[in-house]
């Protein structure tokens, strides 16, 4: 195996597959890029067994063949050469030889026949969307994760795919994120995937903003996606995902409208005296206005009123304030909107005039 590229042009699918590779590893070879070179391209694959990564590109002096690099090292002495620097590698029996003007280097490798690959996945659906679209979605909703909960269906993010449209949905059981989108094309049937946090992580890092689109496709085991010369896939959480639609308040009558930022201003210098443990702080709803108070164990205590477009009166919910700082921080719109039923009622977090991004946040007993 053989080739020479540029160093930035070999950099960037680096950076793309890197990191996916664990730093600790059951097996010495999952520390290891395979790099492949067939068919006029040049690739690199990294995996963890749970998420795999391929980047391609286009290079020069092509030899075909494969091996597996240290992944870590490569990357550090690519990002370490000078810009501008024409690298050559060349495989030499259980070595690789990277040259780069007068920069030396030799890499010991594990042989490609011992690097895990996830074959061909069973398809079942297609999809394309635009790629900024769909990195919103997530971007939107993967704060809400459950992490290392016993509840291992929590520890990622559910994709559900309807008729028209695609939906994004985290929970860590105290408090929900939704976000959905219009698909243009029909789908087959309604499905519905959980992907691993590690790989929703690696997605988001992976997506950009930009007019490109992305494919989805569904395995019954699998997500892969597809985005120009990059291919993602990754395995499936093997659960089921709550009834999130029935967490979602209905009847919620008792609404407040507010200025986004306003809010958000005061939640957090509210944050600042709230209980380190619980986070709690109460929202009392009158008619015009919002107070928001805060307690913590020393006596010590914030008061914050924000003018609310409500008719709401003579109502006091409690909630963890961190979890409302992320719900409006994922909101766009200049005012949010709070809907409840009643004091012991979860709180709907939505921008004012968009349906399609939904917040859920369980109330605290204050």
């Amino acid at each position: 195996m053989q080739f020479s590229i540029q160093r930035e042009a070999l950099l960037k699918p680096l950076q793309q597959v890197v990191g996916v590779v664990e730093r600790r590893q059951t097996l010495p070879v999952l520390a290891n890029l395979l790099v492949k070179v067939s068919g006029g391209k040049l690739s690199f694959t990294g995996t963890d067994l749970e998420v795999e990564m391929i980047a391609s590109t286009e290079a020069e002096k092509l030899v075909d063949g494969e091996t597996t690099i240290p992944a870590r090292k490569l990357f550090d002495i690519v990002r370490a050469l000078p810009d501008g620097a024409r690298i050559e590698l060349k495989q030499n029996g259980d070595r690789v030889a990277l040259n780069a003007g007068r920069s030396r280097f030799t890499l010991a490798t594990l042989p490609a026949t011992e690097f895990p690959t996830i074959d061909e996945i069973e398809l079942v659906e297609r999809v394309s969307l635009p790629e900024e679209v769909l990195r919103d979605l997530m971007e939107r909703t993967s704060f809400a994760m459950a992490n290392q909960d016993v509840r291992y269906y929590l520890n990622g993010m559910l994709l559900d795919l309807q008729e028209h449209a695609l939906r994004c949905v985290a929970t860590d059981g105290h408090r929900l994120a939704l976000k959905e989108t219009h698909l243009e094309s029909k789908v087959s049937a309604r499905r519905q995937i959980i992907i691993p946090r590690k790989g929703v992580n690696e997605l988001v890092g992976l997506l950009e903003s930009g007019d490109g689109s992305v494919d989805l496709e569904f395995g019954r085991n699998h997500l892969r996606v597809r985005r120009g010369e990059v291919v993602f896939t990754s395995k499936l959480i093997d659960g089921r995902f709550p009834d999130y639609e029935a967490v979602i308040p209905l009847g919620a009558d008792k609404k407040a409208t507010l200025d986004r930022e306003v809010l958000r201003g005061a939640l957090q210098r509210a944050a600042i005296l709230s209980n380190e443990k619980y986070r709690g702080v109460k929202l009392e709803f009158s008619s015009g206005k919002l107070r928001i108070v805060a307690h913590n164990p020393e006596q010590e205590e914030a008061v914050e009123e924000v003018e609310a477009e409500t008719v709401v009166s003579d109502l006091t919910v409690g909630f963890n304030v961190g979890y409302l700082l992320d719900a409006l921080g994922a909101l766009r719109g200049e005012k949010a909107r709070l809907s409840l039923r009643d004091a012991q009622s979860s709180c709907l977090v939505q921008e004012d005039d968009n349906e399609q991004s939904r917040h859920v946040i369980m109330p605290l007993r204050l």
